[in-house]
């Protein structure tokens, strides 16, 4: 190694020796795994397991911190970066209902609008591998529904284990999946089969997903990370070939964060014209889930 190349190489160590601590959280778990170079982050939404504004901020938050980390290491600490869930049985239930509905009952379009955009903002992120070359992974270890099956899609690589459900319930209260289900979906199993997965509201199991093309590993029941790590040392016998298929498959289905932006704001409008019985099926959807939860952590 030269003078220049053991410099470079030492700033490298000094840059990650003095990386900030580890942040703390209220809905959101971080882990570093130094030895494969992965980035973990688990949700934990409450009073429900959904993309509550808080759990968004630290979102944000965290992977905001991994960007700036990149930039401090010239992209060297973090090969992956994997979302997951603490929550038993759960990934994420999607979108934040009950605001949904104090929203909706104020007409407060901006608000709505930002909700949307704020998730559009992390979707785009994670699809676009934070600006580097890492590559990002949904674990999905328990029922993906709704915006929470939407998040998992823009993930460049998907394991979901055997029995969990996913799906994207919407329709029952007259609403749509509106920040990226449809411009993801559609470019993994087809435009008409996107749309009727929408428009039925049908729940699959991960080896229904598996089969249509929209998860990428199915693992054993209990075995998620296993199958990820299988995964990781499968790619670093291939690193050359990995990268350059990650960038093929970004060229040939590309997803503009214009495409994106435009559909929330169809959301924003079709959120606000939904009616009082719509309402009123959206309230009794955070009932059940409110109660679910309660019962999980009795």
């Amino acid at each position: 190694m030269n003078a220049t190349a053991h410099l470079n190489e030492n700033k490298k160590v000094d840059s990650l020796q003095s990386l900030p601590e580890k942040r703390e959280y209220e809905q959101l778990s971080t882990h570093y795994d130094a030895k494969y170079k992965v980035g973990w982050f688990y949700m934990m939404g409450s009073p429900r397991p959904c993309f509550t504004p808080t759990l968004l901020n630290e979102l944000t938050d965290y992977l905001s911190s991994v960007k700036t980390d990149m930039a401090a290491t010239d992209n060297e600490k973090y090969d992956y970066l994997v979302v997951g869930s603490k929550v038993d049985g759960v990934f994420n239930l999607g979108g934040d209902l009950d605001l949904f509905m104090h929203l909706i009952e104020q007409k407060n379009r901006q608000a709505l609008f930002s909700y949307a955009m704020h998730c559009v903002d992390i979707l785009y992120d994670n699809m676009s591998h934070f600006g580097s070359d890492l590559t990002t992974i949904s674990l999905i270890q328990g029922d993906a529904l709704g915006g929470g099956f939407e998040a998992s899609l823009s993930s460049n690589v998907i394991i979901a284990e055997r029995g969990v459900k996913m799906g994207l319930p919407e329709v029952l209260f007259n609403l749509f999946p509106g920040m990226g289900a449809y411009s993801l979906l559609s470019r993994k199993v087809g435009p008409r089969k996107a749309e009727e997965m929408i428009l039925s509201g049908k729940l699959y199991t991960a080896e229904e997903m598996y089969e249509m093309g929209a998860i990428d590993i199915l693992a054993e029941k209990g075995e998620g990370e296993l199958a990820l790590y299988r995964y990781i040392k499968n790619a670093q016998k291939s690193p050359n070939t990995y990268k350059a298929m990650s960038r093929v498959k970004d060229i040939c289905n590309p997803v503009s964060y214009e495409e994106l932006s435009a559909i929330a704001g169809v959301w924003a409008d079709a959120a606000l014209n939904l009616t009082a019985k719509d309402v009123r099926m959206m309230s009794r959807l955070v009932n059940r889930q409110s109660a679910k939860e309660a019962r999980r952590q009795a």
